[in-house]
Order: C-alpha cells, then sequence, then structure tokens
C-alpha cells in the first residue's frame, strides 16, 4: 500500500469525489481519500491523501489556500458562477481602476455569507439540495481570512468585463462569493467564469500530476517518486524526537516527557508537534497537555505509526 501525498491537478468537470474514485482504480489501493473539496468547474491543485496519511486530512483541509479567479461582471447566476441559471444580466460601467479600489474592502478578517449551492447542512439537509428545490433558507455570515486578494493583469482568453484575480484565503471560503460580493459592491452585479486553485497548504501547482502523468509513473512503477511522506502536511508543526525509551512509551499509546525526548521542546499547553521516533521515522502527532502531577507532557493526537 501506497502511504503519502499525492497532488493532483484536478481537471474540469470532475468532482474532488470523482477524482479519488479514478484514482482508486489506478493505483488499485482502497484507502485513498482527498483535502480541500474542489467544485467540478474549478481545476487545479487537489491534495491526495494515500494509506495511513489520510488520518491527515482535517489539518490538510484546514491550510490556506491560493486561488486565481476569473470574474465577470454584468452577469449574476443563482451558482454565483457561470454553472448556473442567469438571473440578471446588468450594464457594465466600472472598470480596472475602480475594481481595484474596492479589493481592499474583501482583504483580512472579514464574513461571508455561504451562497445556497454549497454543501453546507443545516438541520440535516444539505444547502444545495434545498436551492435545487427553490428554497432558500437564512444562513449564517461565517468569519473568514482573504490574506491577500489582487489584480492581475493580462490573462488569457479575458472576456469584456473579465479579469482575473488571486487570492489567498482561509478554509471555508467560497471564491465564487467573493466575485458575487464584489459584483454587488461595484453596483453591476459578478460571477465567478473560472477557478484554478495554484496553491494548498504548501504544494503548489509545481507539484501537481495529470491523470496522464500519474498512468505514467504506475506503468513505470516509479508513482512513489513523486509522493511527498505524510508528515510534509505538518510542515507547519514544530517536531521532536524520542529516545529509545520514548520509543517504547509510544508504541504503547503512552504519553512522554522532557525526558524521553533527544531534540525538541514540549509545546505549550494545547499544541500539537510531529513526533519522530529514535531512527528519524516520523509517527505520530502529538498534543501537549497538563499531567494530574503537574508538568507537561505529549499525548498521542493522531498515530501514523502502524503499516496497516
Amino acid at each position: 500500500m501506497v502511504n503519502g501525498i499525492l497532488i493532483v491537478d484536478k481537471p474540469r468537470d470532475f468532482t474532488s469525489h470523482d477524482v479519488v474514485a479514478k484514482l482508486r482504480g489506478m493505483i488499485r489501493q482502497k484507502k485513498i481519500g482527498h483535502a480541500g473539496t474542489l467544485d467540478p468547474m474549478a481545476t487545479g491543485v487537489l491534495v491526495v491523501l494515500l494509506g495511513n496519511a489520510t488520518r491527515a486530512s482535517d489539518h490538510a483541509s484546514g491550510q490556506s489556500k491560493e486561488y486565481v479567479a476569473r470574474l465577470r461582471l454584468g452577469q449574476v447566476t443563482d451558482t454565483q458562477d457561470i454553472t448556473g441559471t442567469v438571473l440578471e444580466e446588468r450594464p457594465v460601467t466600472v472598470g480596472e481602476e475602480e475594481l481595484r479600489q474596492i479589493l481592499p474592502a474583501f482583504t483580512g478578517d472579514i464574513q461571508q455569507l455561504p451562497p445556497m449551492y454549497s454543501a453546507i447542512s443545516i438541520n440535516g439537509k444539505r444547502l444545495y439540495d434545498l436551492a435545487r428545490k427553490g428554497v432558500e433558507v437564512e444562513r449564517r455570515s461565517r468569519d473568514i481570512v482573504i490574506e491577500e486578494l489582487e489584480l492581475l493583469e493580462g490573462g488569457e482568453g479575458l472576456g469584456e468585463h473579465e479579469f482575473d484575480l488571486r487570492a489567498m484565503c482561509s478554509k471555508g471560503t467560497y471564491v465564487r462569493t467573493i466575485c458575487h460580493d464584489i459584483g454587488a459592491a461595484l453596483g453591476c452585479g459578478g460571477t465567478m467564469a473560472d477557478l484554478r486553485r495554484t496553491k494548498s497548504g504548501r504544494f503548489t501547482l509545481e507539484n501537481a500530476l495529470t491523470f496522464e502523468e500519474i498512468a505514467a509513473l504506475l506503468a513505470e512503477n516509479a508513482l512513489e517518486s513523486r509522493v511527498f511522506p505524510t508528515d510534509s502536511v505538518f510542515f507547519d508543526l514544530p517536531e521532536v524526537h524520542l529516545n529509545a525509551e520514548g520509543d517504547v512509551r509510544a508504541s504503547h499509546g503512552n504519553f512522554f516527557a522532557e525526558r524521553h525526548l533527544t531534540s525538541g521542546e514540549i509545546p505549550a499547553e494545547g499544541g500539537r508537534c510531529r513526533v519522530y521516533d529514535s531512527t528519524g521515522r516520523f509517527c505520530q502527532i502529538g498534543e501537549a497537555r497538563q499531567l494530574d502531577k503537574g508538568g507537561l507532557a505529549i499525548f498521542c493526537k493522531i498515530n501514523f505509526g502502524s503499516k496497516e
């Protein structure tokens, strides 16, 4: 079984689940997942988790993402992108300068109202299922972070009143809603005409493989040369290394303290860290907790040590 991180350049009209299903057939392995869902119309970086790396899903999904989105002004759709039904066509009397001036208002810590066409559940029902029935329900705005938002110059194939935006944003951000809200703020309406994810966590398009490239690697029995180790997902966490006594404790699921480390420090209470055994093998994600008798110790949060 292959364990680790495979970065796929998701093609258009595939769901993220479709990608996983196809890879299960190609790699002949059932234990495959993904982190950070992309809509079918979107392309680009999809983090695929193989084998034991599926246990890293929550952490990988929570990392910042970078996108290039094509904003089309003068059009409003029910899905907030061009896959939906056009609700309004409006004249556009603004241009690049007005767009550039309004972008700071959509940058930083902001609130965003999730679209009806989304996978969010309210009272056990998916919003997109309700939207398809013509039902609209009240939604709560979410706190999101748009770290960076800029207008790009000279995108290929730009139509009239279309602009390319680069956005670096937090988990839970709907880029099509950014396009919709910018259009509303400019008074002419807006929708998303294209979306490409260019980065997820530390992984970029340079790391991404197409299905054709994956097939070629499999034919050469060389796929694992392009699989990143599981600990690469946790690049933002500090690391600690165990001594022989720590190895034993970790293998039995016990906590370990400072005396069981050869390097690294126990994080502040509640902090997490990458844990490596005395041979340098990544074995778990640990979390620092207070002991009843006082002092901090590292407890196993996610175990990557088993070979299954």
